[in-house]
C-alpha cells in the first residue's frame, strides 16, 4: 500500500458534520436518561408539565429522526469523499480500503453496542456502507433516484408494520376475541409506548443497576439489537446515504451552490416537512397521546416528512456557515465535525456514566425538560475541546485509530 492520502477539507462539510453529531445527541438524550419508549410517547416517562410536553412536540417536529437523517446523509457524503480521495491518489485499492474501513467501523459498532450503549448506529452504517459502495460511480440523477426508492421502501415497510398492529388491535378488541390474542396485543402496546408496561420497569431496573448487570442484559437478552435496527431502518438509511452522495457530488454540501439554491431548499424543505409534521403533532396531542396514534405518527407516518426537514436544516446551516465563515462559532463547529466519531462515542460514555447505575445513577430520575440541560453541557464540551485538539492534531483520537487501522499502519497524527 502506498503512502496515505490527504483528504480534501471542506468547511461546510465539516461544520455540517459537527451540527449533525450535536443534533444526534439532542435526539438520543431521552434514551440515555429514561426508558427509551418515552421517546415515542411522553406519557410513558419524563413528566407531563407544559415544558415537558412542549419539548416532546418540538422534538417530534424538528429533531425526531431528522438529525439521524442528516447524520446518515453526512455519512454518505463523507464515504464518497473518502473513496474519491483514495481513487484520486491511487492508494492501493479503493475497494479494499473502503471495505476494510467499514469492517473496522462494524467492529467499533459492536463494541459500542455491547460495552457502552444500546443505541449504536455504527453497525448499521458499516453494513449499509458496504452495500452502497457499488453506487460510487453513479451520476447525481441515479443517486437521487436510488435515494427516493429506498426512502419510500422504508416508509412502506413501517406503514405495513403499523397496518398489522392496527389489524391486531381490531381483532383483539372485537367481541369474542381470543384471550391469548388480547394478551399478545397488550404486550405489543407495551412495546410501542403504553405507560406502566413491564418493559419500562425492566429498563429502570437494568440501567439503574451496576455495569455487570447491564453487560449481562445486553449480551444475554438484547444481543439482537443491532439486527433489529438494521431491519427497521436499513432501507431508509440506504436511501439517505445515496442522498448524501448525491448532495456531495452536486456541491450542495460543500457550499458550492449559490445562496439562492440554499434558500429555495430551506423554503421547500420546511414547507413540505412542516405541512406534514405539524398536523401529526396536533393529532398526537389532541388524542391525549393515545398509544397507537403516537406510535403510528413517530414510527411510520412522519417518515415522508423527515428528509425534507433534514435537507432544510442542512440548507439553513450552509447559509449560516457561508455568511460567517471565519467566525469562532463556525470554526468550533468545523472542529467538532472533524472529530465527529470521537464526539459520538464520547457522548455515549459521558451520558451513560451520568445516568446509569454504575455512574451517577440518574436514570429515570430527571424530567424531560431537565435532560436538555445535559445536552447543553455536552455541546459546550464538544465546542471547547474539539478546536483545542484539532489545533495540535490532524485527526480526532478515534478518527486517527480508525484511519490507522484502515491504512494498516500508523498514520500522521501530530501537526
Amino acid at each position: 500500500m502506498s503512502e496515505t492520502f490527504p483528504a480534501p477539507r471542506y468547511l461546510t462539510l465539516d461544520a455540517l458534520r459537527g451540527i449533525a453529531v450535536m443534533g444526534i445527541l439532542l435526539m438520543n438524550i431521552i434514551a440515555f436518561s429514561m426508558p427509551s419508549i418515552a421517546y415515542v410517547n411522553p406519557t410513558t416517562w419524563g413528566g407531563m408539565s407544559f415544558a415537558d410536553q412542549a419539548l416532546w412536540v418540538g422534538n417530534f417536529i424538528l429533531v425526531d429522526a431528522k438529525f439521524r437523517s442528516l447524520f446518515s446523509i453526512m455519512f454518505g457524503a463523507s464515504m464518497l469523499l473518502f473513496i474519491e480521495g483514495a481513487e484520486r491518489k491511487i492508494v492501493g485499492s479503493s475497494k479494499a480500503l473502503h471495505y476494510r474501513r467499514m469492517t473496522w467501523l462494524l467492529v467499533f459498532g459492536l463494541f459500542h453496542y455491547g460495552l457502552i450503549w444500546f443505541g449504536d448506529i455504527l453497525f448499521l452504517y458499516a453494513l449499509i456502507g458496504m452495500i452502497v459502495w457499488r453506487w460510487r460511480e453513479k451520476d447525481i440523477s441515479a443517486l437521487y433516484t436510488r435515494a427516493g426508492i429506498f426512502i419510500t421502501l422504508g416508509f412502506i415497510q413501517w406503514a405495513a408494520i403499523m397496518g398489522s398492529i392496527y389489524a391486531m388491535a381490531w381483532a383483539a378488541t372485537a367481541q369474542g376475541a381470543d384471550p391469548q390474542l388480547a394478551k399478545d396485543f397488550a404486550e405489543v402496546l407495551q412495546s410501542i409506548g403504553a405507560p406502566g408496561g413491564s418493559e419500562v420497569q425492566e429498563e429502570l431496573k437494568v440501567y439503574g443497576g451496576d455495569y455487570a448487570g447491564i453487560l449481562a442484559h445486553r449480551i444475554g437478552e438484547d444481543w439482537s439489537g443491532p439486527l433489529i435496527l438494521l431491519f427497521g431502518y436499513g432501507l431508509e438509511t440506504m436511501g439517505l446515504m445515496a442522498l448524501g452522495m448525491a448532495l456531495y457530488r452536486s456541491g450542495f454540501l460543500t457550499g458550492a451552490l449559490a445562496n439562492a439554491a440554499y434558500q429555495k431548499a430551506a423554503f421547500v424543505g420546511y414547507g413540505i416537512g412542516l405541512a406534514g409534521m405539524v398536523p401529526l403533532a396536533i393529532w398526537c396531542v389532541m388524542s391525549g397521546y393515545d398509544v397507537l396514534t403516537n406510535a403510528g405518527a413517530v414510527l411510520a407516518w412522519s417518515t415522508p416528512f423527515r428528509t425534507p426537514i433534514a435537507i432544510a436544516h442542512a440548507a439553513l446551516a450552509v447559509l449560516l456557515i457561508k455568511s460567517i465563515p471565519n467566525s469562532g462559532l463556525v470554526n468550533r463547529l468545523q472542529a467538532t465535525g472533524q472529530a465527529a466519531f470521537t464526539n459520538y462515542l464520547g457522548t455515549s460514555i459521558i451520558m451513560t456514566t451520568i445516568f446509569y447505575g454504575y455512574g451517577f445513577g440518574l436514570f429515570g430520575d430527571v424530567s424531560r425538560a431537565v435532560t436538555y440541560l445535559f445536552v447543553l453541557g455536552a455541546w459546550a464540551l464538544m465546542l471547547i475541546w474539539s478546536p483545542l485538539w484539532m489545533k495540535r492534531y490532524y485527526h480526532g483520537p478515534m478518527e486517527w485509530v480508525w484511519r490507522s487501522l484502515t491504512q494498516g499502519r500508523m498514520t500522521p497524527f501530530r501537526r
